[in-house]
């Protein structure tokens, strides 16, 4: 007879069939009740709603988001499909914060539909589809991108809301930097003679710096008899121009985030010292909060650290060739990686107070700190080598964060963009808060993100004159619920206003 343990195999397997399959939501016909109800009792699946699942982990605690906020996007879109068949598709203003790679899961997913009920699905965790009975755009407007139907990128930009371009500025204008051309817009605008929203498209492009394809578009309005009358819709002159070739989505949103966010961070976080700190002196500083610093950043990710195993992997007392203990203790793989890499911060501490630019500095040596943070993993066979090799290949999901950091692909145009804004960026207190904030936004490793940016964070603090910060244990959920704050809702005044805080605590040390 089949043990209680076959018998989950079985069903596990079945749950693995369907996940090959690129299944992400499942329905109830999907497995036999048997199964279905053996992998929920054991907290393999999870009820999203009746007659549909999603698989977890088990022992994910009670109100746990992660598994549902990393399905979202698939699972709406099976579920969708199940419901219309391919007659569906996002609306134009969601289309357009897929198109500029914002996939942070929304409250309210809206999605179009002849077939549409006109109502809300309740999601878990205060998340909803709400489908709208309403025509869908001509199929050439019409496009899937990872199984989620959407209306092109010009399409969406001539069906969209005209509060978009003042609720959403940063990604309207990122948008309108990826035309290639006027060529697609203007066959949907021309279909129908919207010549209002051509007007508006127009004083769009011209905020943006694209001032060839708002003429084009005009001059083809009137060349066809209509009166144009341009109307920015945008609340602001763009911060940044976008004249020439079309940009990554990704780059267009990074830079146009950290020229709007830097204008914050200025009015809300204190001026450097006016005298440059004694090397020496400032050197002892950071070796004298090690301790302190490895106990909170190590223990803000989870990791359980004691005085005496900090202690110990600081005077070499720990070999995991030869301990089995270590060998098997993610903790103190965690420690002594902490250490090695905390050297080489020190060493690049020193580099900037020498005059070294902080942010080309960084861009050189944080790989070698990523080598650093996880080499102990590799000595104990834990990680293999080729782990510690560049940026991550696949996706990443933050814990309990509605923010879905951006694809592998994205990560290559992003991170040589960051580099050079952090390079290029002349004020400290900006390179401090948008240093330390994009790093983790971008998420650009599979572990390690947030120690990482807190080294990168402390190496621009250093370059400003400032003591090492300490960001602390005890105010963690702070520090979380500022960062999602910026990565969510774009507003960088909590995070900023927290680490300011940290920086004159640490002041008075």
């Amino acid at each position: 007879m089949p043990t209680p343990s076959e018998h989950l195999a079985a069903s596990l397997e079945r749950l693995k069939a369907l996940q090959r399959q690129g299944r992400v939501a499942v329905r109830a016909r999907d497995l036999p009740r048997v199964h279905r109800e053996r992998l929920s009792r054991n907290g393999f699946l999870h009820e999203v709603m009746k007659g549909w699942y999603i698989p977890a982990r088990p022992g994910d605690a009670p109100g746990e988001t992660t598994a549902w906020y990393s399905a979202f996007w698939p699972f709406a879109a099976q579920y969708l499909e199940s419901r219309f068949e391919d007659a569906w598709c996002l609306s134009a203003d969601q289309s357009l914060l897929l198109h500029v790679g914002d996939r942070t899961v929304p409250p309210q997913l809206l999605v179009r539909s002849p077939k549409g009920a006109n109502k809300p699905t309740p999601l878990p965790h205060g998340t909803s589809v709400f489908d709208v009975r309403l025509e869908l755009p001509a199929e050439q407007d019409r496009v899937t991108i990872e199984g989620v139907r959407m209306m092109t990128l010009a399409a969406a930009l001539a069906y969209c809301t005209p509060d978009f371009f003042r609720a959403r500025p940063v990604e309207a204008r990122a948008a309108l930097g990826m035309l290639t051309d006027a060529s697609d817009l203007l066959r949907c605008l021309l279909d129908g003679g919207k010549s209002k929203i051509a007007g508006r498209l127009a004083a769009a492009l011209r905020n943006v710096g694209r001032d060839n394809l708002a003429d084009e578009v005009s001059d083809t309005f009137r060349a066809a008899g209509y009166t144009v009358f341009e109307a920015d819709p945008f609340a602001e002159p763009s911060p940044l121009p976008f004249a020439g070739r079309p940009l990554s989505p990704y780059v267009g949103r990074l830079r146009l985030l950290w020229a709007t966010m830097r204008t914050v961070v200025l009015e809300h976080f204190p001026t450097p010292p006016v005298a440059r700190p004694e090397l020496a002196t400032y050197l002892q500083q950071v070796e004298d909060v090690y301790h302190a610093d490895a106990y909170h950043s190590l223990s803000i990710e989870g990791y359980q650290v004691s005085d005496a195993l900090i202690e110990r992997v600081r005077s070499g007392d720990w070999n995991p060739d030869h301990d089995p203990a270590d060998r098997e203790n993610r903790n103190a793989l965690a420690a002594r990686g902490y250490w090695q890499a905390f050297q080489r911060v020190k060493a690049a501490v020193e580099r900037v107070l020498m005059g070294d630019n902080a942010g080309v500095l960084a861009d050189r040596a944080h790989p070698e700190w990523y080598r650093e943070l996880f080499g102990p993993s590799v000595v104990a066979g834990i990680l293999q080598p080729a782990d510690l090799a560049g940026y991550r290949n696949g996706p990443v999901y933050v814990r309990r964060s509605l923010h879905v950091p951006p694809p592998k692909e994205a990560v290559r145009d992003l991170m040589p963009e960051f580099f050079a804004l952090l390079a290029a960026e002349p004020e400290p207190a900006v390179r401090v808060v948008l240093g330390h904030f994009f790093f983790v936004y971008i998420h650009p490793y599979f572990d390690g993100n947030g120690r990482m940016g807190r080294f990168l964070m402390n190496l621009m603090v250093a370059a400003g004159g400032w003591r090492w910060t300490l960001v602390t244990v005890d105010t963690r959920d702070a520090y979380m619920a500022a960062l999602e704050r910026a990565s969510v809702h774009q507003e960088i005044e909590p995070l900023t206003r927290y680490l300011a805080a940290r920086l004159e605590e640490s002041a008075r040390r």
